[in-house]
């Protein structure tokens, strides 16, 4: 099954808040709150949902932004930016992003610039992508243009404990899994797979393989949409930290095509991302 039959509003959010996590962690970005859960509380005495909120210091003070995710058919207007730039205003939140899928109006982005909205863009890659696409693309291979830097925490493997593992080579489909821990509460499975990248890319230890367990007494996996469970008690993630920085073509096997391009309108950065966690920032 291809990416574009899984994607849905909820993985969009998910996927977003790994990406900050990972494109931040060199300058100490860290998400704050994630979902539904995610409330922040105005001066005026408004409650509002964030889909992420980030936090980063710079050694004295202590930033936070928070990220709208719209996952829509539609480009995002004007109401929209209004709508962040409100809720910044009233709480103590210091910078605003909206991310889309399909990108921003002509009145939305002049109303974002004008009060310092950072807008996104994170879409599926096709082939009208002719700037931040790869050279070409072969049987069995993916060639990438030279000029890019590619870091990785890689999967090795997940062990749910008495033979049993979970498929790395599809980590999209990661993102289908919950915990049911043992007071009842529930938890993304995908939790647990980003902290454990963020423990990695923390050893800085290229091509090493590293291994962390969580220890989940009495707790459940479920995967959506399936009623059935697995019992766990601990689970146990294998991977390494790769990067490269190749002067010359680099290739990767079908399984890293470029599934994602993200666009920032006023920064003018582009990232791609694979189905399977390698982002490759395209420089100018």
């Amino acid at each position: 099954m291809q990416p574009t039959n899984k994607l849905d509003w909820k993985i969009y959010e998910s996927i977003t808040k790994y990406i900050y996590e990972m494109l931040g962690h060199q300058s100490g970005v860290k998400v704050k709150g994630f979902g539904s859960k995610c409330k922040v509380t105005g001066r005026s005495g408004s409650n509002y949902q964030i889909d992420v909120l980030t936090t980063h210091s710079d050694g004295i003070n202590t930033y936070d932004t928070a990220i709208e995710c719209k996952y829509w058919k539609k480009k995002v207007n004007r109401d929209i930016v209004m709508k962040v730039f409100g809720i910044i205003e009233d709480t103590s939140i210091n910078k605003g992003i909206i991310v889309s899928k399909e990108g921003f109006t002509k009145d939305a982005i002049d109303y974002a610039k004008f009060k310092n909205i950072g807008l996104v863009t994170l879409k599926e890659w096709n082939n009208n992508d002719q700037s931040s696409r790869p050279k070409e693309i072969e049987l069995g291979t993916l060639q990438v243009n030279l000029n890019i830097t590619a870091i990785r925490p890689k999967l090795l493997q997940i062990n749910l404990g008495n033979n049993r593992f979970l498929d790395v080579q599809d980590e999209l489909d990661l993102f289908n899994y919950y915990v049911e821990l043992i007071d009842g509460k529930r938890r993304p499975f995908y939790d647990y797979v980003t902290d454990f990248r963020k423990y990695v890319a923390n050893q800085q230890k290229m091509e090493i393989e590293i291994i962390k367990s969580y220890k989940l007494p009495e707790s459940k996996l479920f995967r959506q949409g399936i009623n059935e469970s697995i019992r766990l008690d601990v689970v146990t993630i294998t991977g390494k930290l790769t990067q490269n920085n190749e002067s010359k073509n680099l290739e990767f096997t079908l399984v890293d095509k470029v599934w994602l391009i993200m666009k920032s309108i006023f920064e003018e950065k582009t990232f791609s991302f694979s189905e399977n966690g390698l982002i490759i920032e395209h420089k100018k």
